[in-house]
């Protein structure tokens, strides 16, 4: 073992945030240049962006859930999660690579289907990034102490992840999204082959303290568990279908009726009776309140990760594809740019001062503000900048705060199943966005109406959060800390 890793110095967890950090620098390499890449160089609609990004939830629905729970009962290659974030790592760096050559691809295999090689580049790179992304986060918490120095750890996970992110987008604004990829394929490949032989992880993991363990979670009770996001579940079923048979377009009452649906079952959730503070096990029907609201959060940003690209070419039809590769890169720039900073400087103080609960729905609310600023005004590149700056500390919480509050509601002793389950409240809703959402932003004529969707879906998702009651704070010491949560 390292001395470092032993004293639990800070260079020790700088290094053990690298992997997560590779991760989640491909997501951003993802979100900055794919749909820039589809639209400007393959020419696709916006209907088959949608359904290109469908592939990622995909392999998140069953990825990080299953992979998650293998790594908590496997040992191979000296480590529990070291040969998945190896794996992924090298699969995450070559399908980086193969995102500006899938024109190439498709001639190379004598092909005529442009789509289906994208769809297939998407999925091996969405695949091979779940297969690290809930190891890399399960690492942290398999080699560092219950308390504060495990918040400390994940704490410093999002500076340096956040950080990085930052970079991804910076390197997309001031020189080009093939620079990014390019960049993205080596820091991801160093990131993820290097750290995890550094780190010993522990044969055994520590039981759960008594009054936690809940019953046993079979297949039907995590069935029962993800309730709220069944109808995201069965819409994602239908729609894939009907995009397999076909039907790309069709009336948009299959959406209005599966949205009336999801809204119906989340209100379900909200309105469940929590235990009392202080009451010892599981608390489940709190758990699913934080699916329900979150949920909605990524109903939101999803929108904007996807089809902000069509807002940029409308409202600016004189840019050329590099200049609309500018102004999206240094939009998200200015999203991560000030989500990187606000967990460490404002929310977690925020929130040991103060209840998560709120803190989260005030950041969400100043999203809200920022969206709308974006909608209202955002006809010069600077004003949509300004509002997605603004939005960044909701961001912020969104990629911070829910993890802490989830965390606090189940067994540790399940966390990597649980984390699974939760991850299910980001995918289930990116699917529902790329299936369904591109239908109704192309059938709007102002595509600027993104943000105006994604305010509607950060308010419901606000005002879902406030249902949750904060049991932990009777039973924590001092409150609870803000570890960081990564996205799909």
């Amino acid at each position: 073992m390292l001395q470092m890793q032993h004293r639990l110095s800070p260079p020790f967890l700088v290094l053990l945030s690298l992997p997560s950090t590779a991760m989640g620098f491909a997501l951003a390499v993802q979100i900055s240049a794919l749909s820039w890449l589809l639209s400007t160089r393959y020419g696709l609609d916006i209907h088959e962006i949608g359904l290109v990004w469908a592939a990622g939830p995909l392999a998140g629905i069953l990825g990080q859930m299953l992979i998650g729970l293998l790594s908590d009962q496997t040992w191979a290659w000296g480590g529990r999660r070291r040969p998945y974030i190896l794996v992924g790592g090298v699969l995450t760096a070559l399908a980086l690579l193969a995102l500006p050559a899938i024109g190439l691809i498709n001639e190379t295999l004598g092909l005529d289907a442009i789509l289906g090689v994208a769809i297939t580049v998407a999925l091996v790179l969405d695949l091979a990034i779940n297969v690290s992304f809930n190891p890399t986060r399960a690492l942290i918490a398999d080699v560092t102490p219950e308390g504060p120095m495990r918040t400390t750890a994940y704490t410093w996970m999002q500076t340096v992840s956040g950080s990085f992110g930052v970079l991804a987008y910076a390197i997309g604004a001031g020189f080009g999204n093939l620079a990014l990829i390019y960049f993205g394929a080596g820091l991801v490949l160093l990131f993820s082959l290097l750290p995890p032989l550094l780190v010993e992880e522990p044969k055994t993991l520590p039981t759960a303290e008594p009054g936690r363990d809940g019953q046993r979670l079979g297949l039907f009770a995590v069935l029962r568990l993800m309730r709220p996001l069944w109808p995201f579940a069965a819409y994602a079923a239908v729609a894939m279908g009907l995009k397999l048979a076909g039907q790309a377009t069709h009336p948009l009452w299959l959406e209005a009726g599966f949205g009336l649906a999801a809204l119906l079952f989340i209100v379900w959730a909200l309105l469940e009776r929590q235990p009392a503070p202080g009451t010892p096990g599981e608390d489940l029907p709190g758990f699913r309140k934080v699916l329900a609201a979150h949920s909605l959060s990524w109903i939101g940003m999803q929108t904007l990760f996807v089809y902000l690209i069509a807002t940029v070419k409308q409202r600016f039809p004189e840019a050329d594809d590099d200049a609309i590769g500018r102004v999206m890169a240094n939009s998200f720039l200015a999203l991560n740019a000030v989500g990187a900073l606000a967990p460490a400087l404002l929310l977690n103080p925020l929130a040991r001062r103060f209840d998560e609960v709120r803190v989260h729905a005030a950041g969400l609310g100043l999203m809200v503000a920022g969206f709308l600023l974006a909608y209202v005004a955002g006809y010069a590149p600077w004003v949509i900048y300004l509002g997605m700056a603004l939005a960044g500390i909701g961001w912020g919480a969104i990629v911070s705060l829910p993890f802490a509050m989830f965390s606090q509601c189940v067994s540790p002793a399940r966390i990597g199943l649980y984390m699974g389950v939760f991850n299910l409240s980001v995918v289930l809703p990116q699917l529902a966005v790329s299936l369904g959402i591109g239908l109704v932003v192309q059938a709007l004529p102002d595509k600027g109406s993104v943000f105006l969707i994604g305010a509607a879906a950060m308010a419901l998702s606000a005002l879902s959060w406030l249902a949750l009651v904060p049991r932990w704070r009777a039973q924590a010491q001092g409150g609870a800390g803000v570890p960081a949560a990564g996205g799909h």
